[in-house]
């Protein structure tokens, strides 16, 4: 029963990760290099440590909607984090089994925006008047790994858009994204000794023309010391609105974490087993992964 369950959650990520691959240069460009230095022999190789949504905070929709997904493939809901600034929530997830990344899903708190931010927001969702995860057979990695892709509003004009990019640039994504995979993590300490650390891994990522997110940094530090992120600066994709108007507005990212043994951890040995390194998230960490769909980011990529 386990082994088919562990099978059905694999083809969901498959579903989830192809048209990521496809749509996000940037995988395929770090994989191939990796591949070049001898890191690794195939993309298979990579272990993925989470993989991130963002969703919108009203009826039918949000966490409490998307969750439901992946509660059902056995994952638990852990700490809850909140992004003042950003209007946002957030939890994290941990995998039924290691073999699978963890989750990290934010919201959007529309009612925290502008009566007009609220407004357009709502012109696009208030028909949806049933949580749409509740009309899927949850049983059905077919079926989910199609939702994820799904049109659940109508494609916002460009008026609509530009709107929310002023005030929220979250919003602004998930308007035109939808649930649409924002980013996967490389686990950079399972990495060959020579690249598995946070600040060895960004320079060969440099040398090979990525363009990193440096809000807070090009590395951003937990508290504790002991967990180190940075992610590349989203694809730029030619978006068609629903009046037609085609503009270049960010995509999906690359993000890469490096995890340190805990204090007490065994590390006498070479392997160094994943419950002895720090879990988790960190919120200032996530908030500065962010604004890497963030305009002050992207506009560094030539278009």
């Amino acid at each position: 029963m386990e082994t088919s369950i562990n099978q059905e959650f694999e083809d969901i990520l498959n579903a989830l990760f192809v048209p990521y691959y496809e749509r996000v240069p940037d995988v395929q460009k770090i994989s191939k290099a990796m591949i070049n230095e001898g890191m690794i022999q195939s993309q298979n190789d990579i272990v993925n440590d989470h993989i991130a949504f963002r969703t919108l905070g009203v009826s039918n929709l949000g966490i409490r909607s998307f969750e439901k997904i992946f509660l059902k493939h056995g994952y638990i809901k852990k700490d809850y984090y909140h992004f003042e600034a950003k209007k946002l929530d957030a939890f994290w997830y941990a995998p039924p089994s290691p073999k699978f990344p963890r989750i990290f899903m934010s919201e959007l708190k529309v009612d925290h925006l502008s009566n007009k931010a609220q407004n357009i927001i709502a012109k696009y969702t208030r028909n949806i008047d049933l949580d749409p995860v509740d009309l899927l057979d949850l049983d059905n990695s077919k079926e989910i790994g199609e939702f994820f892709y799904k049109p659940l509003w109508q494609l916002p004009t460009i008026q609509d858009y530009n709107y929310l990019l002023a005030e929220s640039e979250y919003a602004a994504w998930v308007i035109y994204n939808r649930y649409y995979l924002n980013h996967y993590t490389i686990s950079v300490h399972n990495l060959p000794p020579t690249y598995n650390t946070i600040e060895s891994f960004n320079s060969f990522l440099e040398s090979i023309g990525i363009v990193l997110n440096n809000s807070g940094g090009k590395i951003k530090t937990s508290k504790d010391g002991l967990l180190k992120q940075s992610s590349t600066v989203a694809e730029m994709i030619t978006a068609t609105f629903a009046d037609g108007e085609t503009m270049k507005i960010p995509g999906s990212y690359v993000e890469f974490a490096e995890r340190l043994p805990l204090p007490n951890a065994n590390i006498n040995s070479s392997y160094i087993n994943d419950k002895d390194r720090r879990d988790g998230f960190e919120s200032a960490n996530a908030d500065k992964i962010f604004e890497s769909t963030y305009n002050e980011q992207t506009k560094k990529i030539i278009r």
